[in-house]
């Protein structure tokens, strides 16, 4: 047994810290300035090991230090006790559970343990032990392993396990240089019998989300281009290329990611920066509409329909759809953005079939070199975005109102009467038909004569920039990004790979290190496939 009061390597560097701290009189980091950083990383599920390692590079080390002791301090302050403090067994999550499957029917262990975390702060630990006897009775003469969520699912819905494990992988194939050198937009009409429209734009090569919107229109390419300007404003860059389905709707992406890359490398003026999927299928877009299917629709679906087949919603009754835009959009927009950073912080089954960095999306997209990978995002000034959204961008385009602006007004002063009450998963129908009713006592002439004033919202396309050529190809990969205006990887970003390879740096944050399974990325992505589908051994 080893001796538990023997100084050990990581007590002598831990003491070592703190001795060079009162020596040099370097202060431990303010936790004010330090929190939202310590908060963003442990929504990525991250050690303290790996936290504190990160920390390390957004705080003034020549002015403050923080160690592992005193970050575990820190963290316990702030409310954030991991796994083995929290100690929870089936029993003590079936509230919470009971709670997420009616949103989430469908949901297996990973994504289980994914919502337990990100809704409720409740960490899940993947094993729990029992102690059995030989007659099955708690004792101490044999211990056993078993998954908390599984154990779960076994003891209160073992018919869906069965029916999870019949489930099985479609793999495709798609090719990325590394990051930032695509990003694929799409647009999801499932929900239009609802009246609401879905649309999203996806960073392929790490995975992450960069927007999932729900509005009342995504045919209109002044909005679908004020998604992707936005998301260029937020993180100061684009990509190498851009690439959609053929359709006007995608015309002020593609001319808009075509004029901001041609102001920045002017060598470009000639070719579209647009890559139109019409023979080979918009993959990426397709496969995380596919895991919203089936991961995040099934429950909101369910509660939407509720309130057709009560009467209480009919789309084609124009003050009816009026108020449910007004309270469902919103609301709904915020569920998306908090499935988005779900997806984005959650680190990925392991696929051996996928030459991809294994991690968490967002930090991969953010910090790229750390996984062996390289980025081709192009910076583009503040004054380049403003040009571009004034030239293709009417502020003022009707696609812009949730509602016509006064009835907008209108609706909002009921909302006041009526003690502005939250919506939320169980009050939304409760407040829309409130809602409703109070509109509903007063003067229906004059609310008549909003709606009809209201005019049905115009795609109103924007033309695509003429006079330019396709993008180059190469016949022989298939590989259909931006990099080398098309061709692929040249000589020097081998070499850079080769320089990222020969460095040798330990696993990145957001890497298992124990998993045995884990390859460095390579340019290209091998039969791109749905992560979160669950195989044969899902339950294993």
């Amino acid at each position: 047994m080893p001796n538990q009061w023997k100084p050990t390597r990581e007590s002598e560097r831990v003491q070592a810290w703190h001795a060079w701290l009162k020596l040099t009189g370097v202060c431990l980091a303010p936790l004010e300035q330090i929190e939202p950083h310590i908060r963003r990383l442990w929504a990525t599920r991250q050690t303290d090991r790996q936290i504190v390692t990160a920390l390390q590079k957004v705080i003034d080390t020549d002015q403050y230090g923080i160690g592992l002791t005193k970050f575990i301090e820190m963290r316990k302050n702030l409310g954030l006790t991991r796994t083995r403090q929290q100690g929870h067994m089936p029993d003590s999550i079936r509230g919470q559970m009971v709670e997420l499957r009616k949103m989430y029917p469908h949901a297996g262990v990973r994504e289980m343990i994914s919502l337990l975390f990100h809704e409720h702060g409740l960490c899940v630990s993947r094993y729990v032990f029992f102690c059995h006897d030989n007659h099955g009775s708690c004792g101490a003469t044999h211990q056993s392993d078993r998954r908390v969520v599984q154990e779960y699912f076994m003891l209160y819905e073992p018919e869906l396990v069965r029916v999870r494990k019949a489930n099985r992988l479609q793999r495709r194939r798609f090719w990325a240089a590394g990051v930032n050198d695509i990003w694929a937009a799409d647009q999801h009409d499932k929900w239009l019998r609802f009246g609401l429209a879905l649309h999203t734009g996806i960073e392929p090569f790490s995975g992450r989300i960069l927007w999932m919107k729900v509005w009342h229109n995504n045919r209109n390419p002044q909005l679908i281009l004020s998604y992707y300007l936005e998301t260029v404003e937020t993180l100061g860059f684009i990509p190498m290329v851009t690439q959609s389905d053929p359709g006007t709707e995608n015309f002020g992406i593609a001319n808009a990611q075509t004029m901001l890359r041609q102001m920045h490398d002017p060598a470009l003026q000639g070719f579209v920066q647009h890559r139109w999927m019409r023979v080979k299928k918009n993959i990426i877009p397709e496969i995380a509409w596919s895991q919203l299917r089936r991961r995040f629709t099934p429950g909101f679906e369910a509660l939407l329909e509720m309130g057709i087949q009560a009467g209480w919603y009919d789309p084609d009754n124009t003050l009816q759809l009026m108020v449910f835009r007004w309270i469902f959009i919103p609301w709904l927009q915020g569920e998306l953005d908090g499935y988005k950073d779900r997806v984005n912080r959650s680190r990925k089954r392991h696929d051996r079939n996928k030459v991809l960095p294994h991690g968490v999306p967002e930090l991969i997209h953010e910090s790229p070199q750390e996984y062996g990978a390289l980025d081709f995002k192009v910076t583009v000034s503040q004054t380049a975005i403003d040009y571009v959204h004034q030239l293709y961008v009417d502020g003022d385009h009707v696609v812009f109102d949730l509602v016509p602006p006064a009835l907008g007004t209108f609706i909002k002063q009921c909302y006041v009467e009526i003690g502005r009450p939250p919506v939320d998963r169980t009050s939304v129908w409760t407040v829309y038909n409130m809602l409703l009713h109070a509109l509903r006592q007063y003067d229906r002439i004059a609310i008549q004569e909003v709606l009809t004033a209201n005019e049905e919202v115009e795609d109103s396309p924007l033309p695509l920039t003429s006079g330019l050529q396709d993008l180059l190809e190469n016949e022989d990969s298939g590989y259909l990004g931006g990099v080398a205006n098309g061709l692929g990887l040249q000589p020097e970003h081998h070499h850079t790979l080769d320089q990222l390879d020969a460095e040798d740096n330990p696993l990145p944050s957001g890497t298992n290190q124990d998993d045995d399974n884990f390859s460095q990325p390579t340019f290209q992505i091998h039969d791109f496939s749905d992560d979160e589908v669950d195989v044969d051994n899902a339950y294993d």
